[in-house]
């Protein structure tokens, strides 16, 4: 009994990491140009949550209108790209696997950056044309990569699906300077957009990444069997019961979506989905149904510090936070990369 309740996420874990993730929270979104102590922005919170009259109208307008939704953006934009990066590395057995190096977030981003170049949108509903064509290039990326990558490789090993990626990445990047050249009147708008930022994200970007983290990262955890079962293989997992092709389809859609939503609000921030898991898997274990809600968790931490030092490292000057996710991520990635060559 005791090791079947080690297998899961215990509640007293989920306090810890909530204390932690709340603790981050409130720090981020009273830190900025004008300093809020702890206490007093968790307080505007907590009157603002209820409805009661505020003390302080300045605290007020600037947590509630400017950043408290830029954070909660900024947090849930990191946990749907960390529970994306362990669902990925999970499903394709490569601890390399995320969606900036598998190219998957080039492939969201040249679907938003043609949605904005060219002014698709649906009627009424904001964003929309965006979020769509993001998804779609998320998922096409996806299937494509994975394709090439099998065609060359039957065992889809770690380098040849990296090396697609980057290839691949590269080549977006490229289709992306020429629809650039075609939409010169909104070039500083694209390229800014492309390195990454939440800088003016509204309650309405709140909504759209928490039903599509809601939804999607439901679906994920309900397969963390599945993905447990990828550990030993794609067809020892046949051979226990698990529906190899469903489950494979089922996790991409669900990846592509995250990936695809968190790039039309965000814009390109790599290396979330590949930092976060590696540090939660060394702390929880590489069982899935304890590492992907840990994920979550660890994924708006890491994000949500990653923006605070956007903002306010060389303030009033900020920088976008996928320069800061990039570095990190640079990092880690080549430690990772020289830790498997050293342990093959």
């Amino acid at each position: 009994m005791k090791r079947e309740r080690r297998e899961f996420f215990r509640a007293s874990e989920y306090i810890l990491f909530g204390f932690v993730t709340l603790a981050v929270f409130i720090l981020c979104v009273g830190a900025g140009s004008v300093g809020i102590p702890p206490k007093e922005t968790a307080t505007v919170i907590w009157r603002s949550l209820w409805g009661m009259e505020q003390s302080n109208a300045l605290a007020e307008s600037i947590i509630i209108s400017v950043r408290l939704p830029r954070v909660i953006c900024v947090a849930l934009t990191g946990a749907a790209l960390s529970l994306s990066g362990a669902a990925m590395q999970g499903l394709l057995k490569n601890p390399l696997a995320d969606g900036s190096t598998l190219g998957v977030s080039s492939g969201a981003a040249l679907g938003a950056v043609f949605a904005i170049a060219f002014g698709i949108y649906l009627p009424n509903f904001p964003f929309s044309g965006t979020v769509v064509m993001a998804v779609l290039g998320a998922f096409l990326s996806l299937l494509l990569i994975l394709s090439l990558a099998y065609r060359l490789d039957y065992s889809l090993s770690t380098q040849t699906i990296i090396l697609i990626g980057i290839i691949y990445s590269m080549f977006v990047s490229s289709i992306m300077s020429v629809i650039i050249t075609f939409a010169s009147d909104r070039v500083k708008h694209i390229t800014f957009w492309t390195m990454g930022s939440l800088q003016g994200t509204s309650y309405e970007n709140v909504s759209m990444l928490g039903v599509t983290l809601l939804i999607f990262g439901a679906v994920i955890a309900a397969h963390a069997h599945e993905l447990n079962a990828f550990a030993i293989g794609e067809d020892n997992a046949h051979y226990i019961g698990v529906n190899v092709k469903k489950t494979r389809l089922i996790v991409l859609i669900s990846v592509s979506c995250l990936i695809g939503v968190s790039v039309a609000i965000g814009g390109t921030i790599a290396f979330v989905g590949l930092v976060t898991p590696h540090i939660v898997r060394m702390i929880v274990g590489p069982n899935h149904r304890r590492l992907l809600p840990a994920s979550v968790f660890g994924g708006s931490v890491f994000l949500m510090l990653a923006d605070l030092v956007a903002r306010t490292l060389f303030n009033p000057l900020e920088l976008p936070i996928g320069v800061v996710t990039s570095l990190t991520g640079a990092v880690v990635f080549v430690l990772i990369f020289f830790r498997m060559r050293k342990v093959g």
